[in-house]
């Protein structure tokens, strides 16, 4: 998986001011979306979702909330208190909108490759990815955090996974 636009380049994240769990997730000043290849079975887009959230989950500050503890007192870790939404997208559209989304400094963007479901070996991974030109990559998913009206520009009206 490659990540763009690290934090450390770009300021994209939560202040922990902005972190208000009263809000609806339409409220929130950021938007995190998964697009995912509409060309993949179950299993792999699932596997590929996950693989482009974790290192979006601990890149961009603030995305997770608090921990909810239950009536009983088990502790439950905090999910994305702004939301996450999966949608999917064909191979073009899914480079098309990496594009867009990487030209932005105020977007993160984290990506999971092809190589990334073809290699067993992470070295292997890392060779693949650097023997390929960027344009030529084609991705699983994306992971993508934004201002929302930026977020929405980049993915249009992408479908929720179903």
């Amino acid at each position: 998986m490659s990540v763009v636009n690290a934090p450390e380049a770009t300021a994209v994240g939560f202040a922990p001011e902005e972190m208000d769990y009263s809000l609806s997730t339409r409220q929130a000043r950021l938007k995190w979306v998964v697009v995912v290849s509409s060309d993949l079975p179950p299993g792999r887009a699932a596997n590929a979702a996950i693989c482009a959230a974790a290192p979006t989950v601990t890149s961009v500050p603030g995305l997770l909330g608090a921990e909810a503890a239950d009536a009983q007192g088990a502790v439950h870790p905090g999910l994305p208190w702004a939301g996450c939404s999966v949608l999917v997208a064909d191979p073009a559209t899914l480079r098309a909108i990496r594009a867009k989304a990487v030209s932005r400094a105020d977007t993160f963007v984290a990506d999971v490759p092809v190589a990334a479901q073809s290699t067993r070996v992470y070295s292997e991974f890392i060779a693949a990815v650097g023997e390929a030109r960027t344009e030529d990559i084609d991705y699983c998913a994306l992971s993508i955090v934004g201002p929302r009206n930026r977020v929405d520009k980049i993915v249009g009206k992408l479908p929720l996974m179903s």
